[in-house]
């Protein structure tokens, strides 16, 4: 599923315009970036957390001259699954 399916979907079960629901998911996806961003986690009962994770720096190597490289530290987003998204999947 892709972005224009799930504004489809998101339109079909609550009977709004696609216009609506392009909306609604834009502004779901903006508020969790915008979270995320500041270091805060967004927690969607029942669906799953996301988080800020912390990836070090660390020594790499380029695939096509194996020259070495450093890779620099970075902040990442995590998704961690609810009981109840786990729960429907099996």
């Amino acid at each position: 599923m892709n972005k224009a399916d799930l504004v489809e979907a998101v339109a079909r079960s609550t009977e709004m315009s696609k216009v609506g629901a392009e909306r609604a998911v834009e502004g779901a996806l903006s508020a969790i970036t915008g979270a995320l961003k500041r270091g805060q986690s967004v927690t969607i009962v029942g669906f799953g957390t996301f988080k800020v994770g912390k990836r070090a720096a660390r020594n790499g190597r380029n695939p096509r001259t194996g020259a070495e490289i450093k890779i620099e530290a970075a902040r990442v987003p995590k998704f961690c699954a609810g009981k109840a998204l786990k729960d429907a999947l099996n």
